[in-house]
């Protein structure tokens, strides 16, 4: 008679591994590898990888306009030709607006000039008679500035050129990206799920459709915010009579995209330039306080009534997402870093072990009701204009 089996006496299965066990150091060493691979291979291929990134986002806004359009018996192609008509048609509106406001301020330079040197003249007597301060002549000044425009114009003039070509080309790969995206759309959505198991893959579709609804809705609501800031802006602007009041309006209202910081930088210049017309401190000071209001506005009631049920980013995610695309893609990686951090923050809250980083990418709101569910508690908390809003959309 055999003994019973036991682990001891057990045949082993010649082709059986022994499980391998990392250290934690080892591990995060690779993370840490992976993750600086990836940031080399982003920055090396800014060219190829800004254009796909630019047209993802823009799909994103014009999927409901194509699905709209075929929704009403327009073929698939003809939808995706009239969304990209709105794009050229959005994209020449800002070159115009924004051409014809710079042709005009060019035109005020040589005023300003002369009014800033006499501000500067005044500063410098101001500073001679206060601290014995030794004054500059205006030739001084003029000579320097003119050995400075001599060494960086060849520079500044090829910087232009290449940037203008660079804008085209890139507006055409744009357009090609956003008409494949729309078109192959299904197409990709079915490659996503060869990598998803059959049993999977209508958890994945929701998720997919979740991730795109919220992105969208973030997305669309933040272009609505910087509408509704342009105008408050420009209304105040030209109740004070500020020169250029659109330009700064919107101007302004696209750097408050930007936490505490863009507000500053937004009404930093109209404020100077309004103190170099008017020569009166009160003046500027009003500028100041039309931007401080509408900011105000912006942050306790427009962008909570319109992105606040949808994504949200704190401030210090939102300023380090700017500084690490401008500091990866330059000026465009600045534009996305917005978008692509609360891509990103959906992203992470729909799979399970990257959650705690979409909590941390979010405000800090969102993580104070645990115990009760989301809708439960926004209804508990939401104030009355948040209320009436919802009512409103209802």
């Amino acid at each position: 008679m055999l003994p019973p089996p036991n682990n001891f006496n057990r045949p082993q299965h010649p082709n059986q591994m022994p499980e391998v066990k990392q250290a934690p150091v080892i591990h995060y060493t690779f993370v840490l590898i992976g993750l600086t691979l990836l940031v080399f291979v982003l920055h090396k291929l800014d060219d190829i990888l800004l254009p796909i990134a630019f047209s993802a986002v823009f799909t994103l806004l014009l999927l409901p306009v194509s699905r709209w359009l075929e929704a009403h018996r327009v073929p698939r192609v003809l939808a995706i030709i009239i969304c990209l008509l709105l794009v050229l048609l959005l994209f020449a509106g800002v070159i115009l607006g924004f051409g014809s406001q710079l042709t005009q301020f060019r035109d005020e330079i040589p005023k300003l000039q002369v009014k800033m040197m006499e501000i500067f003249n005044q500063a410098q007597a101001w500073a001679h008679d206060r601290f014995g301060y030794v004054p500059m002549s205006i030739e001084e000044v003029k000579e320097s500035t003119v050995k400075a425009l001599k060494k960086s114009g060849t520079t500044y003039l090829g910087t232009t050129l290449n940037t203008t070509t660079d804008v085209l080309s890139n507006l055409a790969q744009v357009l090609i990206y956003i008409f494949c995206f729309l078109y192959y759309r299904d197409h990709l959505r079915q490659f996503m799920f060869r990598f998803v198991a059959p049993d999977k893959r209508t958890m994945m579709l929701n998720t997919v459709d979740s991730i795109q609804t919220v992105v969208q809705a973030y997305i669309s609501g933040l272009l609505k915010v910087i509408v509704i800031v342009s105008i408050l802006n420009a209304i105040g602007l030209l109740a004070l009579g500020v020169k250029f009041a659109v330009f700064f309006a919107i101007f302004a209202s696209v750097l408050a995209v930007i936490p505490y910081i863009g507000i500053m930088i937004g009404a930093t210049v109209p404020a100077i330039i309004t103190l170099v017309e008017t020569g009166s401190p009160l003046q500027a000071l009003a500028v100041i306080g039309v931007f401080v209001v509408v900011q105000f506005l912006e942050g306790n009631f427009i962008t909570p009534m319109i992105t606040g049920s949808q994504v949200s980013i704190n401030p210090l995610a939102a300023i380090l997402a700017l500084i690490l695309g401008g500091a990866l893609w330059g000026t465009p990686g600045m534009i996305l870093s917005i978008p692509l951090t609360a891509i990103l923050k959906v992203i992470f809250d729909a799979y399970k072990p990257l959650e705690p980083f979409g909590f941390l990418l979010g405000d800090v709101a969102d993580g104070e009701d645990n115990l009760t569910s989301k809708k439960q508690a926004e209804e508990e908390i939401r104030p009355w204009y948040r209320r009436f809003w919802h009512m409103i959309g209802k």
